[in-house]
């Protein structure tokens, strides 16, 4: 059975062209959704995902009905490969349930682990050349040298609270951090 989404992001659109679409490719049943794509509740794509059955194929008008980015629509198709139901987009001409369909699709999904993986390198390597130029993430130090040797000096001293020693050092944690 072919089961088709739609989706427009505005409702200054129409889904006319894309319900024409599906229901000449065949499609009986068509959910549709009015909302942004970046959006990840939507509610007829979660309709029609949980209507689908093994054997039958989801049917799209153009991939970025179904997913914003590569990453999404890779996750979206291969769950439902794993599900055994195919994937049609009808503009780009893939479909999952031929072999050569199946091909785009794993292509696709190298494309996108290259894609993630130039990131963490060019990420690694910013902070590497950060590092060497003396440069260090993270959150800077709460307490200076002076502060921490305070810090120790007062939780030594047992006749003052620990209340006291907060307002010497700004917070109860900054003094327990010191330690």
């Amino acid at each position: 059975m072919l089961v088709g989404y739609a989706r427009i992001s505005t409702t200054d659109q129409t889904l006319n062209l894309q319900h024409d679409a599906l229901t000449k490719a065949g499609c009986t049943k068509i959910f549709t959704d009015t909302a942004s794509g970046a959006q990840t509740e939507r509610q007829g794509l979660t309709e029609a995902l949980t209507y689908v059955r093994a054997g039958d194929t989801l049917v799209v008008w153009k991939l970025d009905r179904l997913g914003r980015s590569l990453k999404d629509l890779i996750s979206r198709i291969s769950e439902l490969n794993d599900r055994k139901i195919g994937f049609k987009s009808l503009t780009e001409n893939i479909d999952t349930t031929t072999s050569g369909g199946k091909l785009i699709f794993h292509i696709f999904g190298a494309l996108a682990e290259f894609e993630r993986d130039i990131i963490r390198e060019r990420t690694n390597a910013g902070l590497e050349a950060a590092r060497k130029r003396g440069k260090l993430g993270g959150r800077p130090k709460a307490l200076s040298l002076e502060k921490i040797k305070l810090a120790r000096k007062l939780y030594a001293d047992k006749s003052t609270s620990v209340a006291e020693h907060a307002k010497c050092l700004g917070s109860r944690g900054t003094h327990y951090s010191g330690m």
